[in-house]
């Protein structure tokens, strides 16, 4: 039985990539800041999967005991981590000139450095399974805005960059010890980040709900928004016996946008 710790698990792509393992039958270590998102995710992976195994830790991305709290706690419930998803993150959009050290440094500490915690805290136990000849694998939740830019979230982008960098070089460390890692770039996707930028560009031009959200449409050459269902079968993909030869990739679920 395959215990998977998926950060970000209490909506959107996290959720939907809980319900993927869930059906699988993986036990499962969901990480998020609120009990009560993540409350009402495990309701609902128990409803679909009434056997399926599910621990909940709260975790502050940006603080270093924190993360070590949430993976000793998950590694108490269900035992060492075979399979980390790096999902959680954060937008925060604003030009460049108006970009303060504060922003800067949550970008960097959220998408970027949250990413490395927990990466540090899981691989002793993604080492041990590797060496097991288990399928250990690291999946990190990157974005487009990890292989291009994007204008008003310079520091987003610059952490995402970052993430691609950690996930490359690191896979070429991890390349004979039996553990892959690879990232998954999302183009918009349905969720409530992308909610949030569509009520940001909604107060900042006056454009109506509708119109903006054509705006994110329109950089999708499919013009649709991605679905969370969509990066979570790719995340199974990646996790299987099928991918053992896939690593330190960047795979792009956006329609061709970044082709």
């Amino acid at each position: 039985m395959r215990h998977v710790w998926i950060t970000g698990a209490g909506r959107g792509i996290g959720a939907a990539i809980a319900l993927a393992f869930a059906k699988e039958g993986a036990n499962l270590s969901l990480s998020g800041r609120s009990v009560a998102t993540l409350n009402a995710q495990k309701k609902i992976l128990e409803q679909s999967s009434p056997s399926v195994k599910v621990h909940l830790s709260v975790m502050d991305l940006a603080d270093t005991d924190s993360v070590m709290a949430a993976y000793r706690s998950n590694q108490g419930a269900l035992g060492p981590v075979d399979i980390l998803i790096n999902n959680a993150g954060q937008a925060v959009s604003q030009p460049f000139a108006k970009t303060d050290m504060a922003l800067w440094q949550q970008m960097l500490s959220v998408n970027l450095t949250g990413t490395y915690l927990c990466i540090q805290a899981a691989l002793p136990d993604l080492l041990s399974a590797g060496a097991q000849g288990k399928a250990a694998r690291i999946v990190n939740i990157a974005s487009t805005a990890g292989l291009k830019g994007y204008a008003y979230v310079s520091a987003y982008a610059a952490a995402k960059h970052g993430v691609m960098g950690l996930t490359r070089s690191l896979a070429l460390e991890l390349a004979r010890k039996g553990v892959t890692v690879n990232a998954i770039c999302p183009g918009f996707t349905e969720t409530d980040m992308v909610l949030e930028s569509i009520a940001n560009i909604v107060a900042k031009t006056g454009q109506s709900e509708a119109q903006a959200r054509e705006a994110l449409v329109a950089q999708n050459p499919q013009k649709k928004m991605i679905q969370p269902e969509e990066v979570a079968q790719c995340v199974m993909w990646l996790c299987s016996e099928a991918a053992t030869s896939v690593n330190g990739q960047a795979i792009a679920i956006d329609g061709g946008e970044t082709m």
